[in-house]
């Protein structure tokens, strides 16, 4: 069985390394509300849900980039080390710590 990719999906595949975040998430956005407006649903908490869709892969992958370092990664995101604490909380991320 041939999986149903739509257009984001080979837009993300064929061009990972030359389109911009922005772009990624505009088209994967107005699939999204192409979705919504067929299906004739009304869309609540959206802001939050992509917020939480970006903000949480971005402290996962800060993290491991500085070995789990809090006060680094609060550095590198620009946010204090508390914020980010309280979002590892929110989000349930575990903090590994390579060897």
């Amino acid at each position: 069985m041939t999986p149903n990719l739509n257009h984001s999906d080979n837009l993300f595949v064929a061009n990972l390394q030359s389109v911009s975040l922005e772009k990624l998430v505009k088209s994967k956005l107005e699939v999204l509300f192409q979705q919504q407006k067929e299906a004739q649903v009304e869309l609540n908490g959206l802001y939050n849900i992509v917020i939480e869709q970006v903000e949480k892969p971005l402290i996962e992958l800060a993290l491991l980039s500085h070995n789990g370092n809090q006060v680094k990664t609060a550095q590198m995101l620009g946010i204090n080390r508390n914020t980010l604490k309280k979002k590892i909380d929110n989000y349930k991320i575990r903090v590994r710590k390579s060897n």
